[in-house]
């Protein structure tokens, strides 16, 4: 079911002082991804529903809100985040084309962002987004998992191939534009294996992204039901084994350990950092503020 609804306001302000952004912006509500590890299944319960997969609310108004708060004397061009609970660029944004309106705001109040996505739907809008780097720093980062296509459809069904969301890394080149892989989050034994591991480094670093940031699977209340009758019903041998693994929504410290020494010696022979760089204004950038 796809339901139009209007929203109220746009950007919802975060207080986190590890994130390297300070607003969060979603054209939608649910998505159609159908990760199984998705960690924003508890959002749907503030809307009277429980299937976050298939009920997609879309905020047919966001650019007249967003507009609101942007041209406010108060707006203090803060980096904003575009994505954190759902992919604004699933599947029925070529449908809807809110994006454009959007990044053609951000352009007009010269207000940096990150854009988080699993889809290469992006490159739709390279052009507009390179117009927004000219006046304000610009963050992309993709997500992927698995470059094993059978995996990936099993754990990301409703999203496309690794080797599409690829190709985003690959045909974004701008000097104002940073580019991060986000290879989270590391399923234990199924994706976070050395072979699964360094085939992703390998092919990624071809695309020489400015950053990968890695990080495990966390076990939350909707997450934790949905994922663990996943688990039964595809990968019922490591059932138990995440019991062990997991004491709560952590994985313990000893296993995380050992896992992220592998990953290190990873990142050094692909040459990959591990740290997102500040979204921070070029001379010319600052000049038009």
């Amino acid at each position: 079911m796809v339901q139009e609804i209007e929203a109220k306001t746009a950007l919802n302000k975060l207080n986190s002082k590890y994130l390297p952004y300070h607003w969060d912006l979603n054209i939608y509500r649910g998505c159609s991804h159908h990760c199984v590890y998705c960690y924003a299944l508890y959002s749907h319960q503030y809307l009277q529903t429980n299937n976050f997969y298939q009920d997609i609310f879309v905020k047919t108004n966001i650019a007249q809100v967003l507009e609101k708060q942007l041209s406010s004397p108060r707006w203090r061009h803060q980096v904003v985040n575009l994505g954190g609970v759902t992919d604004n660029y699933q599947p029925l944004e070529s449908q809807y084309q809110l994006m454009p309106q959007v990044l053609k705001l951000f352009t007009k109040y010269r207000t940096p962002i990150t854009i988080s996505t699993k889809s290469d739907l992006i490159l739709r809008d390279q052009d507009l987004i390179y117009q927004l780097a000219a006046v304000a720093p610009v963050n992309i980062a993709v997500t992927i998992t698995t470059f094993n296509e059978s995996l990936r459809q099993l754990i990301e069904p409703g999203a496309v191939s690794s080797l599409r969301r690829l190709s985003v890394l690959k045909n974004f080149k701008h000097p104002n534009i940073s580019l991060g892989l986000h290879f989270m989050p590391m399923l234990p034994l199924i994706t976070d294996t050395p072979k699964n591991v360094e085939e992703v480094f390998s092919q990624v670093s071809s695309a020489q992204p400015n950053y990968i940031i890695t990080g495990f699977l966390n076990l939350r209340s909707a997450t934790k039901i949905n994922f663990l009758k996943f688990l039964q019903q595809n990968f019922p041998h490591l059932y138990l084994h995440y019991h062990q693994i997991y004491r709560g929504a952590f994985v313990n410290r000893g296993y995380a350990h050992q896992a992220y020494q592998s990953i290190s010696t990873l990142r050094q022979k692909y040459h990959l950092n591990p740290y997102h760089p500040p979204l921070e204004a070029t001379p010319s950038q600052l000049s038009l503020i």
